[in-house]
């Protein structure tokens, strides 16, 4: 394993690639990012972050060493097993040295021709360049159609702002990427992170492009549960509307209540049948349910923050040594 030192000077920019089983993607993705990188000024890094992938990742990037760049140093970080994106992203950021620093998928959808792009806005004054997917017509209308709605839900303009289609691909001055890293939380839903520490944001269109290589690792059930950590770290929205529900199924009762008993006692009529108090019963345990689950959802995270358990833990660290 080659010595693990300090890199003089800093390099000027690091790219954080958090990579799954993204072997045969990364062979053909590394290429065209150090060609970009060889024609910066300075030193520039790359840090791949290997999230318990089961190919030969680590050895692809063992094996491309002879072929970086003179200015660019090529390091990764292998976790002790899988720990998702959210994770890998933080391990990445915390490994990072550069003062700027950017996030690319493995895949080759980022394109590196908007790195340039991303520079020029960082160069006049941007913290944040976060790009912006312009088309998602390789999503299905279910999916595009759920993501709305779940950017819509998690808005809170008061105090920042999510915007739609801003993903992990963005840039970030020192000084964003330190205070990403003084968040102790554990359950991380980093869109959610990225606008909550501010700074001057720049959003950027782009088109994604086709993947290099495999198929995405997120299906509806893994952006199922990205969804619940984000409201539940980000918003209090459902316990609110717990409380308001709760409130307004009391006021009814309360007033069926009354109309029963008015109808009884003064115009002699008999209560109804059991089938409206069943129907009532099995409502109100179906609401009652629908609400600890909720509450259950908020108690989990607390469960997990509590534990302070790592995000995630280094089973090595390597890097290219400085030619």
């Amino acid at each position: 394993m080659t010595e693990n030192l300090p890199l003089h000077p800093a390099p000027a920019l690091s790219v954080v690639i958090p990579a799954y089983n993204d072997a045969q993607a990364l062979t053909l993705f590394l290429p065209s990012l150090c060609d970009f990188l060889a024609a910066q000024p300075g030193q520039q890094e790359i840090v791949i972050v290997d999230d318990g992938s089961r190919d030969a990742l680590a050895e692809v990037c063992r094996d491309y060493v002879s072929r970086l760049p003179e200015n660019t140093v090529l390091r990764l970080i292998r976790l002790s097993r899988n720990f998702g994106k959210e994770a890998a992203l933080s391990a990445g950021l915390a490994q990072a040295q550069g003062e700027a620093v950017v996030m690319m998928d493995a895949d080759g959808q980022h394109p590196v021709a908007v790195l340039a792009e991303m520079l020029a806005l960082y160069r006049n004054g941007a913290d944040v360049v976060a790009a912006i997917q312009a088309d998602r017509a390789h999503e299905s209308r279910l999916a595009r159609t759920l993501k709305r709605r779940f950017y819509h839900f998690m808005q809170d303009t008061h105090r920042y702002e999510l915007k739609p289609n801003a993903g992990d691909f963005r840039l970030m001055r020192r000084k964003v990427v330190d205070a990403l890293l003084a968040l102790p939380e554990r359950q991380r839903f980093m869109k959610g992170l990225y606008a909550w520490v501010g700074f001057n944001t720049v959003y950027l269109p782009f088109k994604a492009e086709v993947r290099a290589e495999g198929q995405s690792k997120f299906n509806y059930g893994s952006l199922f549960e990205l969804a619940l950590v984000g409201i539940t770290s980000f918003s209090q929205k459902p316990l609110r509307w717990i409380s308001r529900m709760g409130m307004l199924v009391s006021v009814f009762s309360l007033l069926y209540g009354c109309y029963i008993v008015v109808d009884t006692l003064f115009f002699g009529r008999d209560v109804p049948g059991w089938a409206t108090v069943a129907a009532g019963v099995m409502f109100s345990a179906g609401l009652q349910l629908i609400c600890l689950g909720v509450i259950g959802e908020y108690i989990g995270r607390i469960y997990e923050e509590v534990k302070q358990r790592p995000l995630y833990v280094v089973d090595e660290t390597w890097h290219s040594k400085h030619k």
